[in-house]
């Protein structure tokens, strides 16, 4: 029962609320679509689409204000749900980002691509200016980059979703056994 109530508070505090997430200047735009009470509702297959959007927007989308908002515009025509969407974009922080960008280049030059890992490695060492990290990005580096968040975003969505499901059934089955459990006890009396 604790568990519960620690995940709950965790949530609570770390993710947005409805009216933060619909006061949006990016989502007003879609105010009735994303004003709907599915879209808001934790049930066993929204809860596992949101996990989808919001890993996928996460870490395919590096750009922290706008991966809230990407991720609650991916959960409207997948149906998912906007709170959970909107928390999974926060598995890349600035701690994970330098992993998936790494990732996404060597993804990205096995698929044929040629981005050089060391001019990477050496620009964050020496913490580069935006206009060198851009320059980098504009060679060769771009391509194989974007096609490996691509592939790693979409990877780490659908474990996400698969693992969500899992958890979801596996939630729901204990919820139910902890149901039906006093009333086993109180029969035998």
């Amino acid at each position: 029962m604790a568990e519960g109530n620690f995940f709950s508070r965790l949530a609570a505090k770390h993710t947005p609320s409805r009216e933060e997430v619909l006061e949006s200047r990016w989502l007003k735009p879609f105010g009735k679509r994303i004003r709907q009470s599915d879209l808001w509702r934790f049930t066993r297959r929204s809860v596992p689409r949101g996990v989808f959007a919001g890993l996928f927007i996460g870490i395919f989308l590096m750009i922290p204000g706008l991966q809230i908002v990407g991720a609650a515009l991916m959960s409207v025509p997948l149906r998912g749900n906007i709170p959970i969407a909107a928390a999974m974009t926060f598995l890349s922080n600035p701690a994970t980002t330098p992993f998936f960008l790494a990732a996404s280049i060597l993804v990205g030059n096995k698929l044929g691509f040629h981005a050089d890992l060391d001019t990477f490695n050496a620009l964050y060492a020496s913490g580069a200016s935006a206009g060198q990290w851009l320059r980098w990005l504009l060679s060769d580096a771009a391509p194989a980059m974007m096609s490996g968040l691509f592939i790693i975003a979409l990877g780490c969505a659908f474990v996400g979703y698969g693992v969500s499901i899992v958890v979801w059934r596996w939630w729901v089955h204990r919820k139910w056994r902890r149901r039906t459990r006093p009333e086993l006890f109180s029969h035998r009396s």
